[in-house]
């Protein structure tokens, strides 16, 4: 019976229900959007650590994030390399450069150097050419989603970097970057020529641990026997740098206020509606607590009203804000908006509206009776 009175208020004033779905499906898009942009630069900040199987980074005291660090020299790895518990350790390069455009223009690209054999910091997702490729002398692999940016149609083309020719010989596809520069993957010999660090020098070194070796311990290990380093899991490194970017540079914060704004802009609208049909069905309210029903009832009644426009109004946002995120991705840009971010969606739409339902419910449980027979 609650639910029938519900949609019956509900469906009295058709405008004013379109005015409630509205302000629904606008906070479902704007959170959903917003969100998908904060996930997705989230991501995108420490894809290239995530995707490694190195299970400790060493790098340069003071190391802030993934993509800034200095260089260090080739001692440091040898010293890595003796201590107890290392299975493996790589050298990795991570270098800005600059990329010419075989038709003219420049763009900074990021040079990620990695070992071939190992494969240690290798690209991910190929859609075209091998990295086996890369054994060749001057050779990279770029994202299909920056061809364009660099001025490159596909695979077997050229350009240059630090005025060095490169030749792409393979694409991956969904490797972004959080900043303007794209990934170019390389082998670790070509990244030396490419950014022109000297023979001895670095800028990580990657390290698989022992069989049963717990990455912490080894982290501890390899700190406390290599100085003036930097040394990491790769869990730890991915939070640093994702840290770094997303809230020491504000790019985060202002995608959470924004997500925020979404949050209480939708549920100001919610409140307004549904106090004002409750304002319109006031004397039925009351011709109901005339006639003995309890406050638990009444509130139901509301709470149904709020989750039913909770309901109604999110279906159609998250299929819009489905179709912008597809679009958006279509255009370059980085939004994630996974199943398990819909079905959370969900559920904070719904507690949106029955927070907004409160606004009304207070206004019910002073209704006097009396008002029924005063004919208020």
């Amino acid at each position: 019976m609650t639910n029938r009175i519900a949609l019956r208020n509900l469906l009295h004033d058709r405008i004013r229900l379109a005015v409630t779905l509205t302000g629904v499906v606008f906070a479902v898009v704007l959170i959903a959007v917003q969100g998908g942009l904060f996930v997705g630069f989230t991501t995108a900040t420490s894809c290239v650590i995530e995707n490694t199987e190195a299970d400790v980074w060493v790098a340069s005291r003071g190391v802030r994030n993934f993509d800034v660090t200095h260089p260090l020299r080739e001692r440091k790895y040898h010293q890595v390399l003796s201590v107890p518990g290392v299975a493996r350790a790589e050298k990795f390069i991570v270098q800005f450069a600059n990329w010419k455009k075989p038709g003219g223009g420049m763009e900074s690209v990021e040079v990620v150097g990695f070992d071939l054999q190992s494969g240690l910091g290798k690209p991910w997702a190929m859609v075209q050419g091998s990295i086996a490729a890369l054994a060749v002398r001057d050779t990279v692999i770029i994202d299909e989603l920056y061809l364009q940016k660099l001025g490159i149609t596909g695979i077997g083309e050229s350009a240059e970097i630090s005025e060095r020719r490169a030749r792409v010989v393979g694409l991956t596809r969904g490797i972004r970057s959080f900043t303007t520069s794209p990934y170019v993957f390389t082998s670790f010999q070509n990244a030396l020529n490419f950014t022109h660090l000297k023979p001895d020098q670095l800028t990580y070194v990657l390290i698989l641990a022992e069989p049963g070796v717990d990455p912490k311990e080894l982290r501890a290990a390899i700190a406390a026997q290599v100085s003036d380093v930097d040394v990491f899991t790769r869990e730890e490194f991915a939070q640093k740098t994702q840290w770094y970017w997303m809230f020491t540079t504000g790019a985060g914060m202002a995608l959470v206020i924004a997500a925020g704004l979404g949050l209480v802009v939708g549920g100001v609208v919610v409140a307004q509606t549904l106090y004002a049909t409750t304002m319109d069905h006031l004397p039925e309210f009351g011709t109901l607590r005339a006639m003995g029903a309890r406050n638990g009832y009444l509130y139901r009644i509301i709470m149904a009203q709020a989750v039913a426009a909770a309901v109604v109004g999110y279906v159609p946002g998250i299929a819009l804000s489905h179709l912008l995120v597809h679009l958006a991705e279509a255009g370059g840009a980085s939004i994630l908006l996974t199943w398990k971010m819909s079905v959370g969606l969900f559920f904070l739409t719904v507690v949106m509206c029955v927070a907004a339902a409160f606004v009304s419910i207070n206004r019910v449980t002073r209704i006097d009776p009396a008002m029924v027979f005063k004919g208020a």
